[in-house]
This record gives structure tokens, C-alpha cells and sequence, in this order.
């Protein structure tokens, strides 16, 4: 296997940089208010994880059923009422 000691292309060169400015937003990660919450963070136990899926769960069927509502009153009650007041 013979080593090749030819220059870097301008391709290469620009790939370098990519990864070297990569590189450097990755350690910025490491240190300051970031780290921190990522080291404070930890997997949830399955009760934490069961009650999380049950609030999200609650949550949207209270918004689909007021989404229903709104739909359910623009289909029947509002057009009628438009037109009473519109006079059509």
C-alpha cells in the first residue's frame, strides 16, 4: 500500500470545512444550557410514560369533540341562521 501525498482537491477541501464547522457546533453542544438539560434528562418509567399517553390522549379527543361541535354547528345552525338574517 503506497501512501499518496498528492494535494487535497477543492472538493475535498470544502467537505473538510463542512465537517470541521460540524464538528465545532457538535462541542458547543456539549458545554452551556444545553448540556446541562441533556445530562438532567433521563428515560420516563413506564408509569410516566403511561400517564403522558393518557393527558395526550385526553387532550386530543377534547379538541376533536370541539372541532366536532364547530363543524356539527357551521353545517346546520349557522347556515340558517345566515340566511334568516340575510333574508335569502
Amino acid at each position: 500500500m503506497a501512501i499518496e501525498t498528492s494535494q487535497r482537491g477543492p472538493i475535498e477541501a470544502r467537505v473538510q470545512s463542512w465537517q470541521d464547522e460540524i464538528e465545532g457546533r457538535v462541542r458547543r453542544l456539549q458545554t452551556g444550557s444545553t448540556a446541562r438539560i441533556l445530562k438532567m434528562a433521563k428515560k420516563p418509567s413506564k408509569m410516566e410514560f403511561r400517564q403522558t399517553v393518557i393527558v395526550c390522549g385526553i387532550g386530543m379527543f377534547v379538541l376533536g369533540a370541539i372541532g366536532f361541535v364547530v363543524l356539527a354547528l357551521m353545517d346546520n345552525a349557522l347556515p340558517s341562521f345566515f340566511g334568516w338574517l340575510t333574508g335569502s
